[in-house]
């Protein structure tokens, strides 16, 4: 038995780009075939929903609120919801997995952190770091930047890429020996292509995911259209999502 896990998801409470209210993800996912997913709402560096005017501890209190109203909702369930992050820099952003709110109450220097500063703070509590969607482009953004020594993978497969961007980031994977993962970045409930990992087993927790990401347990999978109700596909097996047909437009900066 496969179990397939959101790991990019988006709420109204956390990301001022999403319409969704955590509590209405758990029955759509479950419909889907999701076995759970992780809450990766915009950090304070990113598309926040929460007001930066806040004081620090009290602004955390409200960023996790997405995770807690979908924790709660998916109390009688059987459906896993974890916590995540995505943190932003130049336009680069990176998904975190092991961090916790207590952590981010008492870790506000996380706001001034670097790239390497904040990969070295994430392992020192045994979390990880992943860049997500690495080649993407889009209007508000004027340079890819890539952090290689800086992740504990990436994410190779993103739901809201063109084929052409996953493919490069598929490519990038491989050439650097990278764990990848696959995700949704789901904002709405309108979203047809998605993503996540499967695993052949159930995770428990957030731990449970870092370490089996860690060590390859997870397979990148994704579905071109749930109205289909086709099972999900190993993104290795889909030619348009790993051989590269088009280079990026954008310059590439390595860090």
């Amino acid at each position: 038995m496969e179990y397939i896990y959101e790991t990019h998801l988006h709420t109204i409470e956390g990301s001022a780009c999403s319409d969704t209210p955590a509590k209405e993800y758990i029955e759509h996912m479950k419909a889907i075939g999701y076995s759970g997913m992780i809450v990766t709402d915009h950090f304070f560096n990113g598309n926040t929903a929460v007001p930066r005017s806040l004081p620090w501890t009290e602004w955390v209190e409200q960023y996790c609120k997405g995770y807690e109203h979908a924790l709660e909702a998916a109390k009688d369930a059987d459906f896993d919801v974890f916590f995540g992050a995505e943190v932003c820099f130049q336009g680069d952003e990176y998904l975190l997995y092991g961090i916790d709110k207590e952590w981010l109450k008492k870790t506000p220097e996380i706001l001034d952190m670097t790239r390497p500063e904040l990969y070295a703070a994430v392992h020192a509590i045994g979390g990880i770091m992943l860049q997500a969607h690495p080649y993407r482009e889009r209007g508000y953004l004027n340079t890819i930047h890539l952090a290689p020594n800086d992740v504990d993978g990436i994410e190779g497969f993103n739901a809201e890429n063109p084929d052409y961007q996953n493919a490069l980031c598929y490519q990038y994977g491989l050439e650097h020996g990278f764990l990848m993962s696959g995700g949704s970045d789901i904002h709405h409930l309108t979203q047809k292509h998605m993503g996540g990992m499967s695993f052949p087993y159930r995770l428990h927790s957030i731990q449970d995911y870092v370490k089996g990401f860690l060590n390859g347990d997870g397979t990148p999978v994704f579905v071109r259209d749930i109205t289909d109700h086709i099972p999900f596909s190993p993104v290795a097996d889909e030619k348009a999502l790993t051989e590269v047909s088009q280079q990026p437009s954008l310059p590439v900066v390595i860090h």
